[in-house]
């Protein structure tokens, strides 16, 4: 098998030469949605009507509408979870930085 050389990068796949699929967050999952929404889509639209142009049309429309759920759904997610790790590793400095001093957030005051 050949080596990749240290100069060497790996390309990813790119989709229309603009969208790297490889190394954009949640692309890939939202492509393999669409791809399975359009088909059941599609399908069951014919199977309804016999209409191939009009299936068609609909299974493009379900891959654009599943494509762009999953992203914005993947994308909420991701930006969700970077907020909560930020808050918990602000909370870790903090709590490493007053640690034993009187700002000390879990030290009970003695006057109680």
């Amino acid at each position: 098998m050949a080596e990749q050389q240290p100069g060497d990068e790996k390309q990813g796949v790119k989709l229309l030469g603009i969208l790297d699929v490889e190394n954009t967050p949640c692309a890939r999952d939202a492509l393999l949605h669409g791809a399975g929404g359009s088909v059941i889509a599609g399908l069951v639209h014919f199977l309804a009507t016999s209409r191939v142009k009009r299936s068609f049309d609909v299974g493009m429309a379900g891959f654009m509408l599943t494509t762009l759920g999953s992203w914005f759904y993947c994308r909420y997610n991701n930006a969700k979870l970077r907020v909560q790790q930020k808050v918990i590793q602000d909370g870790i400095k903090n709590k490493v930085m007053y640690e034993g001093t009187s700002r000390d957030p879990t030290r009970k005051t003695r006057e109680q």
